[in-house]
């Protein structure tokens, strides 16, 4: 049995947000440092900003560079850059600096993970926009995640609130072009990649629930035949490759089936359909998870919060959860590598 503790790069996330206080938060829990190896990777201005703000002074062990890397029981790793040139970003603003900052940070633990010192990377909420000014150049921060590590084929953003996990068949592209993006192979590989990554986690057999695009599903062809002509076969196949999927069904009640026990997994057609349903079943803890990456790559299902940014309140409970998850899936990495 392999019993090394896994390695787990931390970013504050967007410095003007509430990232860098709800990383410290979670640092500064004893259990969490015990539970894994922790490379921070930070800028000094912003670190020392948030440990001022949450009265937390993190027990640390400072490096110069990856080359350097090494850990301690119960301290932290940090790699400090400075990215801000000694400066404090204006709170609750996107700006070039902030989203350079937290950019970079994300270039580093990328770079840690290519080199095999990283089986996980945990995120405080970043900003999408400031992330752009900062040097971001594809769609989100997964698909710059994909290319970096040079993963081919199909990665989906999952989103999980307690025991409910969802993944879905388009993004974050405009609702005007989703029935067009929406093809058997799409949801094959969102039911594959869903599947996969639950079985990881633990669940030897996951129960998966596939949306139909339409109102009611459908409702028999009259509201489009994308269900009857798309999302049916394609939920046929995978049932073919020995995945328990179901469906499609009614994108209205799905969730209630789901919250009731039903299902391990809803695959949705577009960005808002589980989002928001998700959202309202537990937004305080919901998780974010990277999937079809080498390594696991999550995050809390909050963003960076920029209203109440430096009030010392963000609640970390859903980073927590996430953190929990990336130490699983991380361990279970290591587990199959050790005895393959």
């Amino acid at each position: 049995m392999n019993t090394k503790r896994p390695r787990l790069a931390v970013l504050l996330g967007d410095p003007a947000g509430v990232g860098p206080e709800m990383a410290v938060k979670l640092l500064g829990r004893e259990q969490n440092r015990n539970a894994a190896n922790l490379l921070l990777i930070a800028d000094p201005v912003v670190l020392a900003d948030a440990q001022r703000l949450t009265g937390i002074e993190l027990p640390t062990l400072a490096i110069k560079s990856l080359d350097d890397i090494r850990y301690e029981p119960g301290r932290v790793t940090v790699l400090e850059e400075n990215w801000l040139d000694g400066k404090s970003p204006p709170l609750g603003e996107c700006t070039l600096e902030a989203g350079r900052a937290s950019f970079q940070a994300l270039e580093t633990a990328l770079e840690a993970v290519k080199r095999g010192l990283c089986d996980g990377i945990i995120f405080a909420p970043l900003n999408k926009h400031s992330l752009r000014l900062g040097g971001l150049t594809e769609e989100d921060e997964l698909r710059h995640i994909q290319k970096s590590l040079q993963v081919p084929g199909f990665v989906c953003e999952f989103n999980i609130t307690g025991h409910l996990w969802t993944s879905r068949v388009t993004s974050h592209v405009p609702i005007r072009e989703v029935a067009d993006l929406i093809t058997q192979e799409g949801i094959c590989d969102a039911v594959k990649i869903i599947d996969a990554a639950l079985r990881q986690s633990g669940i030897a057999k996951p129960r998966i629930a596939v949306s139909g695009l339409n109102p009611h599903a459908g409702d028999g062809g009259s509201i489009g035949m994308e269900e009857i002509e798309i999302i049916e076969p394609a939920v046929k196949k995978a049932q073919s490759m020995g995945m328990d999927a179901r469906g499609p069904y009614s994108p209205d009640t799905i969730f209630i089936a789901a919250r009731r026990g039903d299902f391990d997994a809803i695959v949705s057609m577009y960005h808002d359909q589980g989002q928001i349903a998700m959202k309202l079943i537990g937004f305080d803890h919901g998780v974010t998870l990277h999937g079809g990456l080498p390594v696991p790559v999550v995050t809390s299902a909050s963003g960076s919060a920029f209203d109440i940014a430096g009030k010392g309140i963000a609640n970390i409970e859903g980073l927590q959860q996430a953190f929990d998850l990336c130490v699983r899936m991380s361990g279970s990495l290591q587990t199959n590598t050790a005895s393959a």
